[in-house]
This record gives structure tokens, C-alpha cells and sequence, in this order.
């Protein structure tokens, strides 16, 4: 086995993955990606683009998905905190509907994998942080999605600190629900 440990969630197609940090006096280094070391690990995929966001704390991104492009997405925080969290939109899974979340730090490194046929988004939980991910497929514009990051019908269960005030996009405060949404 290569320099990562993946543990797969209890959802199918979602895997929490963590790196091998070799740390020192002059600080770490770590291999965050290594194509050889993912596909000893079952994890086959070609990523063609990466991107990096900013957000303060109590930004939630999300729920967003590509619909005719899905995209798996391998997530990681560079710097700060996030509680990261997929939804499971698949019509023939057995897990439709249900949700899985972690906790991303520049502490922990670990990183999370979600496959495509999910919903995925974040909420900033530290005073800033930096979030960066590849994907598997381009950005389509006009063919995004997204899913109430609130729907009952889920239940995600957010670790929001009393006294925090999310700030979303205003495209994010108007999803509808889970009833409403795209399937794959």
C-alpha cells in the first residue's frame, strides 16, 4: 500500500482520505496526491482541474453539483477548519438522501473524496479558511444544482456555534429540497 490511509464512509463512493506527514524541526511534507498511491487504493480517477476558495467563518457553500457534467471532488483545508458534507442524489442507491460530514483542518490534513452523483458543500468553522479541491470534470456553467443546505428531509446536522451567523450566496438561500432536487 502506498503513503495514504482511505477509509470509506458508510455511504458508497465517499472516502475519507489521510496523507502520510513526515514532520521535523524544519516543520512537514506531505504528498497530497499521488495518482499511483490512489489507484492502489481503489481510487481510479483522472482530475483535470484544481481550484481554491477563501471564506470567513460561518460561510456555508452549498449544496452544489454539476447535473449533466458531475464531478468527483477530492476536498482538503489548507488553512483553518470546515465541516465538509456530501448527500448522496444517486436515484438507485440505497443511500439516497442520506448525508455524510467531517471535519477538514489544516491540523488533521486529512482529505475527503466524493464521488460524482452527489451534493457536496461547507461550512467555515475556524476565522477564515482555505479550501482546495480537484475535480474530475470541467466547470459547465448553466449546469449547476443545488439542495437546501437546511432540508429536513436530510437533517444535516451542522456544527454551528451559538451565536454564529452563516452567510450564504444568495443562489444558496434559494434552493429547494430534497423532494425538489435533480437525481442521477
Amino acid at each position: 500500500m502506498g503513503k495514504i490511509k482511505v477509509t470509506p464512509c458508510h455511504i458508497q463512493g465517499l472516502y475519507v482520505i489521510e496523507p502520510e506527514v513526515h514532520k521535523d524541526a524544519r516543520g512537514y511534507f506531505v504528498e497530497t496526491y499521488n495518482q499511483r498511491d490512489f489507484k492502489e487504493a481503489g481510487l481510479d480517477m483522472v482530475f483535470v482541474q484544481d481550484n481554491q476558495s477563501m471564506s470567513a467563518k460561518g460561510v456555508l457553500r452549498g449544496l452544489h453539483y454539476q447535473k449533466q457534467y458531475p464531478q468527483g471532488k477530492l476536498v482538503r483545508v489548507l488553512r483553518g477548519r470546515v465541516f465538509d458534507v456530501a448527500v448522496d442524489l444517486r436515484a438507485d442507491s440505497p443511500t439516497y438522501g442520506q448525508w455524510f460530514g467531517v471535519e477538514l483542518s489544516e491540523e488533521n490534513m486529512k482529505q475527503f473524496y466524493v464521488s460524482p452523483g452527489f451534493a457536496h458543500g461547507f461550512l467555515v468553522l475556524s476565522d477564515t479558511a482555505v479550501f482546495a479541491y480537484k475535480v474530475t470534470d470541467f466547470y459547465h456553467p448553466g449546469d449547476e444544482g443545488g439542495l437546501a443546505w437546511n432540508d429536513p428531509q436530510i437533517g444535516i446536522q451542522w456544527p454551528i456555534e451559538e451565536g454564529t451567523e452563516l452567510i450564504l450566496s444568495e443562489r444558496d438561500k434559494n434552493w429547494g429540497g430534497l423532494k425538489d432536487t435533480f437525481r442521477f
